[in-house]
């Protein structure tokens, strides 16, 4: 079992950043692929940014590449995601999410992940 707890999320001016958190319990953290995802209102959940088990690989949607970075520090574990450039449209609660196989592959979509937080929000002002 992995338990997921964000931080961060919090109001920002729109061209502003934020840095979001995950902490993860667990003795396994190192071999889990992390995702975060938002869900804004009336919208779906979506796939923000992914990284391996290692780091070495990592996938960002097209809406916020260029913008947001995600990292891990695996003797810490933890997980984050820096978001800078902040526009209205980044506005959503924000959940980090863990899958169990341990593989380079990063994973793009909700069902293939495990494990959720219980999500932060953010909201960008115009």
């Amino acid at each position: 079992q992995v338990q997921l707890v964000e931080a961060g999320g919090g109001l920002v001016q729109a061209g502003g950043s934020l840095r979001l958190s995950c902490a993860a319990s667990g003795r396994t953290f190192s071999r889990y692929v992390m995702g975060w995802f938002r869900q804004a209102p009336g919208k779906e959940r979506e796939f923000v940014a992914a990284i391996s088990w290692s780091g070495g690989a990592t996938s960002y949607s097209n809406s916020v590449k260029g913008r947001f970075t995600i990292s891990r520090d695996n003797a810490k574990n933890t997980v984050a995601l820096q978001m800078n450039s902040l526009k209205p449209d980044d506005t959503a609660v924000y959940y980090c999410a863990a899958d169990g196989r341990f593989t380079n592959v990063v994973f793009t979509t909700s069902i293939e992940y495990d494990y959720w937080g219980q999500g932060t929000q953010v909201t960008v002002s115009p």
